[in-house]
């Protein structure tokens, strides 16, 4: 028992001790590590999503929007969809020449952009009529069927669905919600407050009394919601949930205002997220949680100030050693994801196990 005990921490020990270079290179060497990539922009980059080994895309202030198809050697900045100044802090892309990005904002500036050829030219799919919403993050089954999530107006969630490719945004009732508890919404800190698998979407929340989970087994249509022990506040909650199966998964968070400080900001569900139960030992703010693809129980966490990786399902955490950054997206099916956050900063990490 004492030597499996052993092999395992070895095995944890080997996987959060990664190298990274700090100027764009090769890393050197072998195991997990992190390789700093050149985006040459300046802006911040909240969206991130992963397509290939080659092929992934970025997105952040003032209008950017970024792409490489050579696995990070070059990133080339595309034109804004549009002259109005916006904030993409999300965008999902659903193949190599296909993404969706969605601006956050008061009233009309939350929109859904489409393009299907690489961002020569987008499609204005979606634009908030509300004043009141504002929309944070968004995630797709596949090309076709996907949904986006605002912040509650009146003690309503608004969230809307689209199973057309996004030619039609629809809003999902009200009485197929539950009711929002005062100023209950979500952070526009990752995009992935939002998480589906396969009929699942979980969303969670903040900014309010309590810290929830939104669930629904059939696409949207109806929800349940579930207390979790997550610290929850003006600026605090949960950011990020991820799951590796219909019953295991993450949800990560914390303040963002201190990013230093890891204060109930992380807990575990293996019921699908009927029930919640904290968890300690992140190294800070966290604003995005990944399953890693192919393994059995781990899960990286990132933040601004670092990351965290766990092999127990989130139970336990070690620490990354390495950058930090604001979100993340792994490669389907591979342990090969980016990395990005403030002041353009974009890293590719390897060698995960």
């Amino acid at each position: 028992m004492m030597a499996m005990k052993a092999r395992a921490l070895l095995a944890m020990l080997a996987l959060a001790a990664p190298a990274y270079v700090a100027a764009v290179g090769r890393p050197f060497r072998a195991g997990p590590a992190w390789t700093a990539q050149k985006s040459n922009v300046t802006a911040r980059l909240r969206g991130v999503s992963a397509v290939s080994e080659k092929v992934a895309w970025a997105s952040g202030s003032g209008n950017t929007i970024l792409r490489t198809e050579d696995g990070g050697e070059t990133w080339t900045k595309i034109t804004s969809p549009t002259t109005d100044r916006l904030d993409f802090r999300d965008i999902d892309a659903v193949g190599e020449r296909a993404a969706y990005v969605l601006s956050i904002g008061a009233g009309s500036t939350s929109r859904i952009y489409k393009t299907v050829d690489a961002g020569q030219t987008w499609a204005l799919q979606f634009t908030n009529e509300d004043p009141d919403a504002f929309f944070d993050a968004m995630a797709f089954w596949d090309a076709e069927r996907g949904i986006a999530v605002s912040d509650s107006v009146k003690g309503a969630f608004v969230i809307i669905t689209t199973d057309n490719g996004g030619k039609t945004w629809t809003r999902v009732p009200a009485t197929s919600l539950p009711p929002a508890l005062p100023n209950e919404g979500a952070f526009a800190a990752s995009g992935t407050n939002v998480a589906v698998l396969g009929n699942n979407v979980w969303f969670g929340t903040g900014a309010a009394a309590r810290s929830r989970v939104l669930h629904s087994t059939d696409r949207g249509k109806t929800w349940t919601i579930a207390e979790t022990p997550m610290a929850s506040g003006q600026s605090s909650g949960i950011y990020s949930v991820a799951f590796r199966d219909a019953q295991h998964g993450v949800i990560v968070g914390g303040d963002y205002s201190k990013e230093q400080e890891a204060v109930d900001n992380a807990a575990v569900t293996s019921d699908g997220g009927r029930t919640w139960t904290l968890v300690k030992g992140l190294h800070g703010f966290r604003s995005v949680v990944a399953h890693v693809p192919g393994s059995r129980s781990s899960f990286v966490a990132l933040g601004p100030q670092g990351s965290d990786i766990s092999t127990d399902d989130g139970k336990t955490w070690i620490a990354i050693e390495g950058p930090g950054f604001d979100t993340f997206s792994f490669v389907t099916g591979k342990t090969i994801g980016w990395g990005s956050g403030a002041r353009g900063s974009i890293g590719r990490l390897d060698g995960l196990k």
